[in-house]
């Protein structure tokens, strides 16, 4: 199958910056989608970082121009989830180190929910893929120095594995690029099982 567009349902800048080290040309399209809505509906996190993905997908056919046609719509959405408890993006800085606290010395689970839609075919396919993070023990020092860069705004756990967290962070089992935000193995094995599509060999139009 030809790409005529690739689109990428998101904000995060690391999202896209993980697309184009894929080589993907691709668009972006940032939906809003109230998070809060689903937190009071799903206490499961693989249900919760699914459905999230879902209507990311499903708004951005949205705002899609009627006339779209091939268009596939890759859209996500990351949670931190420990001891029973999901994790979300920090308001401020007093909340942002009250979730690195938790979580110095410990292990987490960073879970990705993954939705991919061929609007021509309105083909929907959703999956969750799961990376166990270890952080290093931190001082409140040490933390403060941290939240002091500004990573933790918008990052689901409070922490960005692609700049200064990488100093703490002590092991990862499974997918290094999902603590980044987007598990690429698992995008690139439903792309190639349930739409035909090889990203390897794909030919795309810019």
């Amino acid at each position: 199958m030809t790409l005529e567009k690739l689109i990428l349902a998101t904000k995060s800048v690391d999202r896209m910056e993980l697309f184009k080290k894929a080589g993907l040309h691709f668009e972006v399209i940032k939906t809003d989608v109230n998070e809060d809505d689903y937190k009071s509906r799903y206490s499961n996190p693989y249900e919760l970082a699914k459905a999230l993905a879902k209507a990311k997908a499903l708004r951005a056919k949205e705002m899609l121009n009627k006339t779209a046609n091939n268009f596939l719509i890759v859209a996500a959405d990351t949670l931190v989830y420990f001891n029973d408890e999901i994790i979300g993006k920090a308001a401020n800085e007093q909340e942002a180190f009250i979730n690195l606290k938790k979580m110095v010395g410990k292990t987490h689970q960073l879970i990705t929910g993954i939705a991919i839609l061929d609007v021509k075919k309105n083909h929907l396919f959703i999956d969750a893929d799961t990376t166990e993070v270890s952080f290093l023990k931190l001082s409140d020092d040490d933390i403060h120095s941290y939240i002091k860069t500004n990573e933790w705004k918008g990052r689901a756990g409070s922490y960005s594995i692609s700049e200064r967290a990488s100093l703490f962070i002590e092991s990862i089992k499974g997918s290094p690029s999902n603590v980044i935000g987007l598990p690429m193995h698992l995008i690139f094995k439903i792309l190639k099982k349930e739409f035909g599509i090889n990203l390897l060999n794909t030919n795309q139009k810019r």
